[in-house]
């Protein structure tokens, strides 16, 4: 059995009278695409920068692969990174840039151009990083974290910035990173991305994880015993079915869903109270639906409904 990637165990961290991580433990394991997601201010990007040896802690340990980032004696021939894209010297190459990365980890040039052509950056290559679109210093920040080979990678937000073209080629390199049995570590907040990527999730939320679980798992929990009805009645439709003792709620203009009832005994109570309708089936949660059910109430800021706005 290979060892775990990464292992954060109890960190807690304040910034002044602002408790930032409270006892944040979970593990990133080879083979998987681990996604990272929480609100604003969760604590996802200081248990980054801690788990790169960034940031001190009051307590608890982030370890790669069984030793602190600091006690690495070639950090990227062990973890690559990408936190923050705009982190480059403008005036240099994209090639420049990783040459002068390469020279500091006693890198070989040629390992250079490998990873140049491995994210398709080689149109660019000699062109200054300080005029590169955003998804092309995403691709250079990649590159970057690839350059040691390293089992591991922590990329934050590497979705942000690409095209279409470019979030598909993301989707594919990131599941292909773990098929090589790398352990990948993705902060997004694009729900819809880290479904198509991850394998498993970690939810934070108020410095902490709140959920640690895989990613197929998690939609099969939020959709269990829930039924999706489609019709254009919802209003008649609700009534009926809450006076049947089920829990109702709208998902859409002409949709509602139903829990506490089978299929079978929802058509039966809507065809007898003559309420329209075209489809009654499981509901399939995503990931979305589940992000905002776990984190709801680890929320810093809540903006005000429309309903709310008018009254």
């Amino acid at each position: 059995m290979s060892a775990p990637g990464i292992v954060v165990a109890g960190l807690r961290k304040r910034y002044g009278a602002t408790l930032a991580l409270d006892g944040m433990s979970f593990t990133v394991r080879p083979g998987l695409v681990t996604g990272f997601v929480g609100p604003n201010g969760a604590g996802k990007s200081t248990t980054m920068r801690v788990i790169l040896g960034l940031d001190a802690v009051e307590e608890g340990t982030a370890l790669i692969e069984g030793k602190p980032y600091r006690g690495l004696r070639h950090p990227l021939n062990h973890v690559g990174s990408l936190l923050d894209a705009a982190a480059l010297h403008p005036g240099r190459s994209g090639r420049g840039h990783l040459l002068w990365l390469a020279h500091s980890q006693g890198l070989a040039a040629r390992r250079v151009d490998q990873v140049i052509e491995q994210v398709g950056l080689t149109p660019a290559a000699r062109r200054k990083a300080g005029g590169y679109s955003l998804g092309m210093r995403q691709r250079l920040g990649i590159a970057a974290a690839l350059l040691g080979d390293p089992p591991i990678i922590m990329l934050d937000e590497p979705f942000n910035g690409m095209d279409p073209d470019g979030i598909i080629w993301m989707r594919g390199f990131l599941r292909s990173l773990a098929a090589q049995g790398r352990a990948v570590l993705v902060s997004s907040h694009l729900m819809s991305e880290v479904q198509d990527t991850a394998d498993h999730l970690v939810v934070v939320g108020r410095g902490k994880a709140i959920a640690d679980a895989g990613v197929a798992d998690l939609i099969a929990a939020a959709s269990a015993n829930r039924v999706a009805v489609r019709t254009t009645a919802a209003t008649h439709a609700m009534r009926v079915l809450a006076q049947a003792g089920a829990t109702v709620t709208a998902a859409g203009r002409d949709t509602i869903t139903v829990s506490g009832l089978p299929a079978d005994r929802i058509v039966t109570l809507l065809s007898a109270s003559a309420v329209p309708f075209s489809e009654v089936s499981a509901h399939r949660a995503t990931l979305e639906d589940v992000y905002l059910a776990l984190t709801r109430e680890a929320l810093e800021f809540h903006a005000a409904t429309p309903t709310e706005v008018s009254r």
